[in-house]
């Protein structure tokens, strides 16, 4: 079983989707003979073609609006977004086209799309390369939202997410696309799409991440080890539908909860976690429930190491919740 970093297993995922269905295509800026920006699609373009994998003007809206044609042709378009800061110009066309296209064909119409974008900090891509804008989407009924946090499940989601006949935001944390690296089998499988997974078993405090900051709160669970708190960390894997199944099994049996994630912390992701736990398992809570986010500021430069939730961060969270 070979081992992959992160973007290794996304290229893994593209090429072995594109040979299982000669539908499948990839477009996005610069992913042809470049292979894109981090390399996601490198050796793609010499196997298959200019005619699949397509190299598009600089045109965040085109190249969603041309993915939504050739979906309407029966193609499954695998759209690149070069960073998930430039998605804005293609906003309109996610929010009001595609995400509403089924519905408003009475389901004569399918929407077979995935919008691939690299997101978050951590390589000093300053304000404007390293934004964490995943809420936004989540908000959008018609969309489903997938964030992985390995190479494992990253080739097993996106797989999932080609086979898909709605519409996915599938997000790749880029710090991790080389720093991680794990074993991923070389045959055919999928992670289902709507299930979040358990990355540590603990029985004081539960922390839901998911995607960037996964590694970390692991290394946050491991320093509260050794001061006697037992964390039980869950990846949520997918944002949107929510394994809210699992999130309250984890929180009815710790009676604690830590959310953490990247973007901003208000109005964040997290908060509808806690809004969720609050609603469905407020009886079962030991503690208030406590949120560990980005700061409310545009991502610094010099800074980022501050801004994203650090070791140190998580582990107050979570000692402070223990200790409640």
């Amino acid at each position: 079983m070979p081992s992959l970093t992160l973007v290794q297993a996304i290229n893994t995922a593209l090429r072995e989707e594109m040979q299982r269905d000669e539908h499948v295509l990839v477009l996005g800026e610069d992913i042809g003979k470049n292979g894109g920006v981090f390399r996601a699609t490198e050796g793609l373009y010499n196997e298959f073609g200019g005619n699949r994998v397509i190299d598009t003007p600089l045109n965040e809206s085109s190249i969603v609006g041309v993915s939504i044609g050739l979906s309407l042709y029966g193609f499954k378009p695998i759209a690149e977004i070069q960073f998930l800061d430039f998605i804005y110009p293609a906003f309109d066309q996610i929010a009001s086209e595609l995400s509403k296209l089924r519905y408003r064909s009475g389901g004569e119409y399918k929407a077979p799309i995935v919008i691939r974008s690299p997101y978050g900090g951590g390589a000093k891509g300053g304000p404007y390369h390293s934004q964490s804008l995943e809420t936004f989407f989540t908000h959008i009924p018609g969309l489903k939202v997938i964030i992985p946090s390995n190479p494992y499940d990253a080739k097993g989601l996106l797989k999932a997410a080609v086979r898909e006949d709605d519409p996915i935001v599938f997000l790749e944390p880029k710090r991790l696309y080389r720093s991680t690296k794990s074993e991923v089998p070389d045959e055919d499988y999928i992670v289902p799409i709507g299930k979040a997974r358990v990355a540590r078993e603990g029985k004081d405090v539960s922390v839901f991440a998911y995607g960037a900051v996964i590694p970390t709160v692991l290394e946050a669970s491991e320093k509260a080890q050794q001061e006697g708190i037992s964390t039980e960390i869950v990846d949520l894997r997918t944002l949107v539908p929510l394994d809210l199944e699992a999130v309250l099994a984890s929180v009815k049996k710790t009676g604690r909860a830590v959310i953490v994630y990247e973007a901003p912390k208000f109005m964040g992701y997290g908060a509808e976690i806690a809004a969720l736990i609050a609603e469905e398992a407020l009886e079962y809570l030991e503690a208030p429930i406590a949120r560990v986010g980005g700061f409310d500021t545009p991502y610094p430069y010099a800074h980022e190491n501050l801004y994203m939730p650090t070791p140190t961060r998580i582990l107050n969270a979570i000692k402070k919740v223990a200790k409640y």
